[in-house]
């Protein structure tokens, strides 16, 4: 049971209450009641959203050339979710109805960089949200992106991120696909590439490319899903 007396901020559900937000909330609520069904669904925050923006190309071409249609695609990111936020998304919404093939989740990020839950709250509530995820939709892959660095230099929340992101791959169910292309978005000299995250948080849509090439690869063995147009490597 989540919400319990002590429990980190992370492990408590919590609605937005900015109000740009909040519509955006209201949208995904809308869009998950309003589905007729979908093959693959994203979870997350800005980054996530960015695939309206400017990872719209790479969800057109490269997710889409999985052979999916678009309609079958649902992006569930709200900017400035946190694991506690997406608990909530989901009680509200459950997912089950949507009989997903495959759920990509991309948390935590926030719950860090807005100073409020520390690595091992982050990791709680990211555990949290992949377990919410697993009982609404037992059948589906989850595919568990490693969170992405953070920040323009080397810094100790990158520190952070990385315990979450080991633990995770360290631990986790059979039905999750632990992908972590981190890596790629960091020069030799540990400064982010800026040409793949211009402010050192989101994704450019050359990030976004690298992003949906690995999703695309890694979704290719889930029963019944489509392969992807090319090969591409996931770390």
């Amino acid at each position: 049971m989540l919400g319990l007396a002590g429990d980190p901020s992370s492990l408590v559900p919590a609605p937005r209450k900015e109000q740009g937000a909040i519509e955006r909330q209201d949208l995904l609520l809308r869009r998950v009641r309003e589905s007729k069904g979908a093959d693959v669904v994203f979870v997350g925050d800005s980054i996530t959203q960015g695939w309206e923006g400017p990872g719209k190309e790479a969800w057109d071409t490269v997710l889409a050339a999985m052979g999916t249609p678009a309609a079958r695609l649902l992006n569930l990111g709200n900017s400035g979710d946190r694991t506690e936020h997406v608990l909530w998304r989901l009680q509200q919404a459950p997912l089950t109805p949507l009989a997903p093939k495959a759920i990509v989740l991309l948390i935590g990020t926030n719950n860090l960089g807005h100073g409020t839950s520390n690595a091992a709250e982050t990791l709680a509530g990211t555990r949290a949200v992949l377990k919410l995820l697993h009982e609404q939709c037992p059948d589906a892959r989850i595919v568990a992106m490693a969170t992405f660095p953070r920040g323009e230099k080397p810094n100790p929340m990158r520190g952070d991120i990385l315990q979450v992101n080991q633990a995770i791959a360290a631990d986790h169910g059979p039905w999750v696909t632990v992908v972590d292309i981190g890596a790629r978005f960091v020069q030799p000299d540990g400064d982010i590439r800026k040409d793949l995250m211009p402010d050192a948080v989101h994704l450019s849509p050359a990030g976004y490319r690298i992003w949906a090439d690995a999703v695309a690869e890694s979704l290719r063995p889930v029963p019944g899903a489509p392969a992807p147009a090319a090969p591409a490597a996931q770390r």
